[in-house]
């Protein structure tokens, strides 16, 4: 695969592994063989991992995964890729594929970068979806926030043209600097009509984790950005 150089010793995440539930292990153990994609140095086939050429929706970091379960199931005409660290999080929505049916969404469970640069082919996806990423808000550690130069020039391989990144947080300082990388890309537009923010829109599901936020008095912001 044509990859861009990507060398990264710092990582955005820190595996905080959790008690897996009963179900949770169960749907591990039986489920991810039908709806798990493997590591492996070879690039994804979408076409006949799918069964379609429907485009293909990655989303890095879905915690327990019930907003990209209800995404996929509101939107069968696109294919969804989740990534996610934590296996509780991972067992808990292969239990939501199984149950509602989902066969437009399969799981990856490793370093968001590692599958960008061995596993996603050039130019294939039509969206990448960041919502609420590790802030890392001490200052010392903003340097493991996932939204760096690198990480975009990265992204913006594996976006066809017209592809869109729509990233989500509740941290206001984190919004910012999520701004100021994605303005100083040459590879992206800014989808803002005021050239920052842009309202939530309709299909991106309130999460649980969201709606506690606004409970708090937390503020929210989406930026979306379009591949040129």
């Amino acid at each position: 695969m044509d990859n861009p150089e990507y060398k990264r010793k710092i990582r955005s995440f820190v595996r905080r592994e959790g008690r897996l539930t009963h179900g949770q292990q169960d749907a591990l153990e039986q489920l991810w063989p039908i709806y798990g994609i493997e590591n492996s140095a070879q690039p994804i086939d979408f076409k006949t991992l799918f069964g379609n050429k429907h485009p293909i929706i990655l989303e890095i970091g879905f915690g327990n995964g019930e907003s990209l379960a209800r995404m996929a199931e509101k939107m069968p005409e696109n294919n969804y890729v989740g990534i996610e660290v934590h296996r509780p999080g991972v067992g808990h929505l292969l239990k939501l594929i199984d149950e509602k049916g989902l066969n437009n969404l399969r799981l990856m469970s490793d370093d968001a970068v590692d599958i960008l640069t061995r596993q996603i082919p050039p130019s294939s996806l039509s969206g990448v979806q960041l919502f609420f990423p590790d802030p890392w808000h001490k200052k010392k550690h903003h340097k493991r926030r996932i939204v760096q130069p690198e990480f975009v020039k990265l992204l913006a391989s594996r976006l066809r043209s017209g592809g869109f990144f729509h990233m989500a947080t509740d941290w206001q300082d984190y919004a910012a600097h999520m701004l100021e990388v994605m303005q100083g890309s040459h590879d992206f537009k800014n989808c803002s009509e005021s050239g920052d923010y842009v309202p939530r829109p309709g299909h991106r599901p309130i999460t649980k984790f969201e709606r506690r936020g606004h409970r708090l008095g937390h503020g929210t912001w989406d930026l979306i950005f379009t591949r040129k």
